[in-house]
């Protein structure tokens, strides 16, 4: 028992957390990231490698399936908590340490909320250790990522808990076998609550479904859910005044956030973590003098890295004809190219505005971007158009490669989810 006790002292005081985003929760993502590097706790990429499950965000109902196939394949000793808002994550944080401390286990119960159990099936527990632990890793590398969707959840038949194949001709009229693979909706570094499902032919992908979106699960009396990286616009086009210095500084969070994604899922964990802190000071109103000379530096790194070009060049190809077919805007019409020409755009878009971000003038929500394109009443908001372009950016690529494509488009699922209902974002 003191040898048990003592692994667990050593797993609270700096647990492996993967971190479980759900639509609306951006704020506490945003919050749970920063004290987790406050804390020097290791985010895990993989269920397997993690002690700690943290879902940030209004809960709703049809997140439990998903969250709970994260649970099973996570080891003991673990942990699961629910910081539902900003203010529940250090909370939650501390319970989860506690809990994680104890000799009887989590999987006697888990945390759904802060202060707030609710019992667990001991044989889901047991389940998990006997098979499972290992499917939120396919791949060797973070390029590749772990999915926490499997097989037998949306209608496919299973086998041993993973997607059965069937035959199929590929591109060059061999007989493959077809492997049906979700990836979403509760990947480390993806797009929050979106799910895109893949028909596979040994790691290329045949064909890319429409992809599906979360609707937001309910907030707080009186609270109406909008989107975070796009809540200046929203709030100027209600006729509340709005500086431009405010909107760039957001705008400039979110590329920021964007490029720690697509740093992270191109394994290159340093240069994500400085994009991180980077965002985190803007948006905790760093003045321009203490920030600029830094986004040079990270921004001169990561523009001139022959090898995250390398990794990027040739993938999710689109023009700026059919960015404008297709009504899509922001830096993804503007850069006019691959993944390598889209994050150059953002890093670009991050130069200039380095000088705006005390601009006193108001805002014109249909003159200045968001971090996506420009809003306008009555149509559809800019990620939709991203979203809906991922069936054809999808389908050719390698699974590998999958990854980078969306990180590189990087579309924000809560500007769908925020009409209330599930979306699904068609080709």
């Amino acid at each position: 028992m003191d040898v048990t006790r003592r692994a667990l002292r050593a797993v609270a005081a700096r647990p492996r957390v993967l971190l479980a985003t759900l639509p609306g929760g951006t704020p506490v993502r945003l919050a749970t990231e920063r004290q987790l590097r406050l804390r020097d706790w290791p985010m895990a990429a993989t269920p397997a490698e993690a002690d700690l499950l943290v879902v940030a965000g209004p809960g709703r109902p049809d997140s439990r399936p998903p969250l709970d196939r994260l649970w099973r394949d996570m080891p003991a000793p673990r942990a699961r908590v629910h910081a539902p808002t900003v203010n529940d994550v250090g909370p939650a944080l501390n319970d989860g340490r506690t809990r994680l401390r104890s000799p009887v286990g989590e999987d006697a119960g888990h945390l759904e909320q802060a202060g707030h159990h609710e019992p667990v099936d001991r044989r889901d527990a047991h389940d998990s250790h006997g098979g499972h632990g290992g499917h939120g890793g396919h791949g060797a590398h973070r390029a590749h990522g772990g999915h926490d969707s499997h097989g037998g959840h949306d209608g496919t038949e299973t086998r041993g808990g993973l997607p059965m194949a069937e035959r199929g001709e590929d591109r060059d009229g061999l007989t493959l076998d077809r492997l049906h693979v979700p990836l979403g909706p509760f990947l480390v570094d993806w797009p929050p609550g979106l799910t895109v499902r893949l028909v596979l032919q040994g790691d290329v992908v045949q064909r890319a479904e429409p992809a599906e979106v979360m609707a937001y699960g309910p907030g707080p009396v009186g609270d109406t859910p909008t989107p975070f990286w796009a809540r200046p616009w929203l709030r100027a086009e209600a006729g509340e005044p709005v500086t431009v210095g405010e909107a760039v500084r957001r705008r400039s969070a979110a590329h920021l956030d964007s490029l720690g994604r697509l740093l992270a899922v191109a394994g290159w964990p340093a240069e994500a973590v400085v994009a991180r802190r980077l965002r985190d000071d803007l948006l905790a109103e760093a003045s321009p003098a203490a920030y600029a000379p830094r986004l040079e530096r990270f921004a001169h790194r990561v523009g001139r890295s022959r090898t995250l070009a390398w990794l990027t060049r040739g993938i999710g190809e689109l023009s700026t004809e059919e960015a404008r077919e297709r009504g899509v805007g922001g830096p993804a019409a503007r850069a006019g190219g691959d993944v390598t020409d889209r994050y150059r755009q953002w890093l670009t878009d991050l130069r200039l505005d380095v000088r705006r971000l005390d601009e006193p003038a108001l805002l014109d929500p249909t003159a200045e971007e968001s971090p996506r394109g420009r809003w306008k009443t009555g149509r559809p908001p800019p990620s939709a158009a991203l979203v809906a372009l991922l069936p054809r950016m999808l389908a050719g690529t390698e699974l590998a490669a999958a990854r980078l494509v969306v990180a590189g488009l990087d579309p924000d699922p809560d500007e769908l989810a925020a009409n209330g209902a599930e979306v699904t974002a068609g080709a």
